[in-house]
């Protein structure tokens, strides 16, 4: 049973806790539900159905797969699932309005519709409903110390979470920031909620901390490495099979790790970075030519490999068994072998 297949198993019943979840109760305010259905792309912003991209789910489903390949109940991980995708979701709210990002998903952002004040509550509202999913939906599948030990883990990455988001927000303001620096922010911001989303399906599933534990390496280093390979993409890919300008993080003077690492290596690019913004187009291919003269392409992609390395191994220490283990090491390969 290939990947796609567990996906297309998965993804109904993740839907289907979410939508429980974020069910409004008898007299509440009819907009404030509405703004948290319009993130997550299940309405419009009048409250009529829609079929907006609500985002591909992958941190839940990555949380079943780890309790069916660990030999778990698939309903035990439901509700860790749905509260690791709300986590998720809740930083996307706030993440749009630090960034004054005007679309999420092709769709305006809440924030633009409805305002700063009222898209913070929202994102708000999904953090506490996060940690409401797993008691809601836990009804008998959960005993009361994995509930807590689950809260406490999903405390922890929220905690995280933030952390790397705050140090993102500063890295804005700062023209002295390392690459040690960037890796501590991305093991926040983006390897924080997939290492949590394998570790809550591992003791989903029962199984023994230490291989709870090489569930959380595995997500932690699949989500560096993921992180990387975007910025890799993000500046030498090929717009044609991205969807993005090319060297957007060029343009966007983004400070990702093959700019940093060639920042702290050529006084010529740090020049070029001290000029106001925008870049026109000759400046760009400078940057990208100064870049390549460091070795930043060959660094990343070399972190990367190790990244992706260090992936496997923990999941290979894991030992997942099953169609569900294979479809592990499927979503490991589609997620760092690919063009956009």
């Amino acid at each position: 049973m290939g990947l796609s297949t567990f996906f297309d198993r998965y993804l109904p019943l993740i839907e289907a806790d979410l939508q429980a979840v974020l069910t409004p109760p008898a007299g509440s305010p009819p907009l404030f539900y509405r703004m948290l259905h319009y993130h997550m792309g299940w309405v419009g912003p009048d409250g009529e159905p829609s079929k907006a991209n609500g985002g591909k789910r992958i941190r839940p489903v990555l949380c079943l797969l780890t309790c069916a390949a660990s030999g778990g109940p698939l309903d035990a991980a439901r509700p860790p699932a749905a509260a690791i995708e709300l986590i998720h979701n809740f930083s996307l709210l706030h993440d749009d309005i630090q960034d004054r990002s005007p679309l999420r998903r092709n769709r305006p952002t809440a924030w633009s519709i409805w305002g700063e004040a009222q898209a913070i509550n929202a994102g708000d509202s999904l953090f506490t409903l996060a940690h409401l999913a797993i008691p809601r939906l836990a009804d008998g599948r959960l005993d009361g110390e994995t509930q807590a030990r689950m809260l406490t883990i999903t405390d922890e990455t929220c905690l995280a979470l933030t952390c790397g988001q705050h140090l993102d927000i500063s890295f804005e303001e700062r023209t002295d920031v390392t690459v040690d620096e960037y890796l501590e922010m991305i093991g926040g911001k983006t390897a924080a909620l997939l290492s949590a989303a394998a570790r809550l399906g591992a003791l989903a599933a029962g199984v023994d901390e230490s291989v709870q534990a090489h569930y959380a390496a595995f997500g932690h280093y699949l989500g560096m490495a993921f992180q990387v390979l975007d910025d890799i993409l993000d500046i030498w890919g090929d717009p044609a099979l991205t969807g993005k300008e090319a060297a957007i993080d060029i343009r966007q003077r983004k400070k990702s790790l093959p700019v940093l690492y060639g920042l702290e290596r050529s006084a010529e690019l740090r020049d070029l970075y001290a000029t106001p913004a925008p870049f026109d187009e000759a400046q760009v291919e400078q940057a990208v030519s100064l870049l390549d003269a460091v070795g930043a392409r060959d660094y990343a992609e070399s972190l990367a490999r190790r990244y992706s390395d260090e992936t496997l191994e923990h999941l290979d220490a894991a030992q997942p068994q099953g169609d569900a283990g294979q479809a592990l090491y499927a979503l490991v390969d589609r997620l760092l072998h690919r063009d956009r």
